[in-house]
């Protein structure tokens, strides 16, 4: 086949003529991107040229590759308000170059900005993205509320073998490690605060200090942390596959609810395990404390637990108890949403297991310190 070739010929004055001749087709893709290169230099070369005549006559093969090339070198020379003509295409070469029309993408210029006018966009856009999650969350909370709503009005169904399984997942499964890790807390606060009294010769207020802290706050706020990272990674993985796998799509076709089937047994399971595992780690927190106060704090078992007796109440033991409920729910909110919000990729998968993670973390920190100025309000 004819190698194509691309002649110039000096016209009337202010034309230039351009003979297209060969083969234009895919076969020849290498040797036309080339030809059209040369053409370009060329062009720059003749600035006084008005207009210019592609004399077609000569090409004896033309494919789709082909008439896109020929309409380019048409665009390229037009460019800079130039005229161009195409001479000699038969009828279905000229039906096929408009088919294979070559149209030059001009990307719009950007304003130059400095680093300031960045890093507000970008508070900008993690404002805005804030604002879409707290969003879907209050609309997720709601269809969860409904879901609980046919199910208590005996409309919907809860699968207490699910409950169950999920129970053993977050809640047995969770003891030792929420357990072991209370206990060296436990013991470290235990041994600052000892190294601290001592200055003071009130070492046996270890008791109190540790049994407040642990009761109101630290059990439940570990407790909480660990199970965010343990299960609701978990569940976001758990549900973000079967989202990539169309597992939910085919749930939906079988005329069955994914929040009544996957979300609301998950949830259950948080509300009833987290509570139990907090008070668990309460226990495992003061036995850790009061083991290194009798130690390396010289403080009796009796004196410890006497004076643990006479510092907290009721009332301290509740503070932890009555957060756990609403952290759970809140971990089970998001761990879910987050699932359900996976597309289809590893990396989208990856992505929203972290952001649960993240997410859950933070807004339970929220939430204690919530709950910490509404107790402190009501002085309980």
């Amino acid at each position: 086949m004819a190698t194509p070739r691309a002649t110039w010929f000096e016209g009337t004055t202010g034309t230039m003529r351009i003979a297209l001749s060969g083969s234009w087709n895919a076969d020849h893709a290498a040797v036309l991107e080339t030809l059209i290169e040369s053409i370009v230099v060329r062009k720059a070369g003749t600035k006084r040229v008005e207009r210019y005549a592609l004399a077609c006559e000569d090409i004896v093969g033309l494919d789709t590759l082909g008439a896109y090339l020929v309409h380019k070198v048409r665009t390229l020379l037009a460019d800079g308000g130039h005229h161009v003509e195409i001479e000699g295409l038969r009828v279905e070469q000229a039906a096929l170059l408009n088919e294979a029309a070559y149209t030059p993408v001009r990307l719009p210029a950007l304003p130059e900005t400095g680093g300031a006018y960045h890093l507000l966009a970008d508070v900008g856009e993690a404002v805005v993205d804030a604002g879409k999650d707290l969003a879907n969350g209050v609309a997720f909370f709601g269809a969860i509320i409904a879901a609980l709503g046919r199910l208590l009005i005996g409309r919907a169904k809860l699968r207490l073998p699910s409950v169950i399984t999920q129970l053993e997942r977050v809640g047995l499964r969770g003891v030792p490690i929420i357990m072991l890790i209370s206990f060296l807390v436990g013991a470290i606060i235990a041994q600052q605060s000892i190294f601290q009294l001592r200055t003071f010769g009130t070492v046996h207020f270890v008791a109190d200090l540790l049994g407040i802290l642990v009761l109101r706050e630290l059990a439940v706020l570990l407790t909480a942390i660990m199970i965010a990272g343990r299960s609701g990674s978990s569940f976001t993985a758990e549900l973000g596959s079967m989202k990539m796998r169309e597992e939910i799509d085919a749930l939906e076709t079988m005329g069955l609810d994914p929040l009544e089937v996957l979300v609301l047994p998950r949830i259950v399971a948080l509300i009833i395990a987290l509570p139990l595992l907090t008070f668990l780690a309460s226990m495992a927190g003061i036995a850790g404390g009061a083991i290194v106060a009798f130690v390396y704090g010289g403080v009796s078992s009796e004196v410890f637990f006497s004076r643990l007796q006479g510092a907290i109440g009721f009332n301290t033991f509740m503070v932890g108890m009555i957060k756990a409920p609403f952290m759970a729910l809140v971990i089970g909110l998001i761990a879910c949403i987050e699932g359900f919000a996976v597309r289809g990729s590893a990396e989208s998968l990856g992505a929203h297991t972290t952001a649960s993670v993240v997410k859950a973390i933070f807004v339970v920190i929220v939430v204690d310190g919530l709950f910490a100025m509404f107790f402190a309000a009501i002085d309980y």
